[in-house]
């Protein structure tokens, strides 16, 4: 009985604990599936609109359709399945302020590479991880419970689908601008095929070297440069190499069969060029098998990491 109740008066109903409210909004499961819909339809009217009126006015809503397509709705599906105890905020801080960030740092070191030569390759895939690792240090920097393998994996692909979204923009834009004016079909062609390849590139890679960083990470936040963490980077860097390089590799390969010499401006900045006559199906063969080996070896390693950490099964 509370006190200056009166007797025989019914006992006030004290509240129990209240469970905070969430300082984040939610996202509903399977909200990827919709956005991958609505995102397809409207890049294919857009698409149809731009050829048949032949007005630039559509291209920069293609490029950007195109180009963050495919990394948000990998994004999400990450969020959704693995990651709905990290929070919205951290998730979009990933993708546009780490994507952001390593897309203008890597610009800036890549700069001074050689080109043409096979260093541009490997100076390219070394940069591009360690400024994107960097990245995800900076936006984790503050937030020091986020430790743990599977935390870095679904971490570091946000930021490498940033990465990759921002920088199939700036590859698409580069594509539909000539001399001659827009480039309609080129265009089309890097962004259907950069699609095809952006789960399989820079979100699978960070998704590697986050979950090695986290994973070693003290339990008072600061970040711990180990062996494994500098040996995972180095060998991610090795994949993004090889992955640039197959184009040029398939056409070495193609020109010591056929005997015709060693083309070394198959390794030079750009597209190279194609092998004509009956070589072009050789060429495919190397280029489209490299690409697959690529990918398969960064799928299986993100597997084998997934596998080690218990809660990888067990998220919210």
């Amino acid at each position: 009985m509370t006190q200056n109740q009166p007797p025989g008066a019914p006992r006030a109903r004290i509240p129990g604990p209240q469970q905070p409210p969430p300082s984040y909004p939610r996202i509903r499961v399977g909200l990827w599936k919709q956005f991958l819909g609505i995102g397809l339809t409207l890049w294919t009217l857009t698409a149809i609109i731009t050829y048949a009126t032949k007005s630039a006015t559509p291209v920069p809503t293609l490029i950007l359709l195109g180009s963050f397509l495919v990394p948000v709705v990998f994004a999400l599906w990450a969020y959704e399945r693995h990651g709905r105890d990290l929070g919205v905020n951290l998730i979009l801080g990933c993708f546009l302020t780490g994507g952001t960030l390593g897309v203008v740092g890597a610009s800036v070191m890549e700069y001074q590479l050689p080109r043409p030569s096979l260093w541009m390759y490997a100076g390219t895939g070394l940069i591009e991880e360690a400024v994107k690792l960097g990245a995800l240090m900076y936006v984790l920097r503050r937030h020091t419970r986020i430790r743990g393998p599977r935390a870095g994996l679904v971490l570091g692909a946000t930021l490498g689908f940033g990465f990759a979204a921002l920088e199939s923009a700036g590859n698409a834009f580069d594509a539909a601008v000539s001399l001659q004016g827009v480039d309609l079909r080129t265009l089309l062609e890097t962004e259907i095929l950069r699609g095809v390849l952006t789960p399989f590139g820079h979100g699978l890679w960070t998704a590697v070297t986050g979950a090695a960083l986290l994973a070693y990470r003290r339990p008072d936040g600061h970040f711990r440069f180990t062996a494994p963490v500098l040996g995972t980077c180095l060998g991610v860097s090795l994949l993004h190499a090889l992955r640039d390089s197959t184009h040029g590799i398939a056409l070495w390969l193609v020109a010591r069969l056929g005997r015709a010499g060693l083309d070394r401006t198959a390794f030079g900045a750009g597209r190279p060029g194609h092998p004509s006559g009956g070589q072009d199906h050789l060429f495919a063969l190397f280029w489209v098998g490299g690409l697959f080996l690529v990918a398969l070896a960064g799928v299986a390693w993100a597997r084998s990491l997934a596998r080690r950490d218990p809660t990888w099964r067990n998220t919210p």
